[in-house]
């Protein structure tokens, strides 16, 4: 499959910007899923030691990737605790 992509591009050079970006692309996606898999508070790898782990996460922890107008170091806590 890559013999194939490198002939392609050898024959035709305006394909090259093509497989960068969908190279980039698929790059990207998949380093957002790990990221979700591996930091995100509803994702539980261990059930047993801690089966809700979204009950832990501090009202001034950002678990959000990117996140606009909220500064989360000022936030507190507005309900009970679990």
């Amino acid at each position: 499959m890559l013999r194939q992509i490198v002939s392609q591009a050898k024959k035709h050079p305006s394909l090259i910007p093509l497989f960068v970006f969908i190279g980039a692309g698929g790059t990207g996606a998949a380093l957002y899923m790990m990221r979700l898999a591996l930091f995100n508070p509803d994702v539980s790898w261990d059930r047993k030691n801690n089966p809700e782990p979204w009950n832990k996460v501090g009202p001034n922890e950002q678990y959000k990737f990117y996140s606009v107008n909220v500064d989360y170091s000022k936030l507190k806590k507005e309900g009970p605790d679990f």
